[in-house]
């Protein structure tokens, strides 16, 4: 899913409520798989609900914080009676953040009362400025993430997996082997292992093959493509051994998978 910003929206940033997105999908594709080329922030004001972002399930209720990245497989599975503001923006606006930070949260008071007048003010500057505009969802972005915790493993073996996890994200379609990574990030397999576990309970290979099924799931949800082509896609060059790693990480085939997830 492009972005596609109404007129008169904002070059790059566009606010809307989920009343203008049930009034524009009176087809509800909003419950079906998307995977879209922008972020979404949304805050839930009122209401109770729920959302699926990469084949998970989370409950939403008052203070609930949905911030969906590009390249997600998601859904609005339940949004009929939620109230908030949802903020649509480009990758380009994104201030410096953490990436991975969770897709759902719950905002305390304080956080929260911050968020939304931010978010209202974003709102109304639909004729400011881009800088404003920029910096105002800079200011929103920081008021929704969690703090950062102290590194179970330590600074030093936080900064490794931190590294690690950005060199998987970039390069899992082409490189399977955690010892590729050592070499380019210039650790050992065991550093990267006990770093990876101290930050995720997984170890270096679980990660990495998670996020490469990960992609695989992504795939099969969202496109038609064939089970080979999905294959080729997340780096494997046949279709029986993507299958058996797939069967591996899910206990379904890839085929199956796809079926279960549409209901067939």
């Amino acid at each position: 899913m492009r972005y596609e910003p109404a007129p008169g929206a904002g070059a790059g940033i566009e606010v809307l409520s989920f009343e203008e997105l049930r009034r524009m999908d009176r087809a509800r594709r909003r419950t079906r798989p998307q995977r879209p080329d922008f972020h979404v922030l949304a805050l839930v004001r009122s209401g109770t609900g729920r959302h699926t972002a990469d084949f998970v399930d989370h409950e939403l209720g008052e203070r609930s914080v949905v911030w969906i990245r590009p390249g997600v497989v998601h859904r609005w599975t339940d949004v009929d009676r939620l109230d908030g503001p949802l903020v649509l923006f480009e990758d380009e606006f994104l201030p410096a953040a953490d990436s991975f930070a969770p897709v759902c949260r719950q905002l305390d008071e304080k956080s929260w009362s911050l968020a939304v007048r931010t978010a209202d003010l974003l709102a109304d500057s639909r004729s400011a400025p881009a800088p404003v505009r920029a910096h105002l969802l800079s200011a929103l972005v920081l008021c929704v993430l969690p703090g950062e915790p102290a590194p179970p493993g330590g600074a030093g073996e936080h900064a490794v997996f931190r590294r690690y996890r950005e060199a998987v994200e970039a390069r899992f379609a082409q490189r399977h082997h955690v010892t590729d990574y050592a070499g380019e990030l210039g650790y050992d397999v065991r550093t990267l292992t006990r770093a990876t576990r101290a930050a995720t309970g997984l170890g270096a290979k679980q990660f990495l093959d998670g996020r490469i099924a990960l992609e695989a799931k992504r795939l099969l949800a969202h496109t038609e493509l064939p089970v080979a082509r999905c294959a080729e896609r997340v780096g494997f060059d046949d279709a029986a051994n993507f299958t058996t790693f797939f069967r591996r990480q899910t206990g379904l085939t890839p085929s199956r998978w796809r079926a279960t997830l549409s209901g067939r």
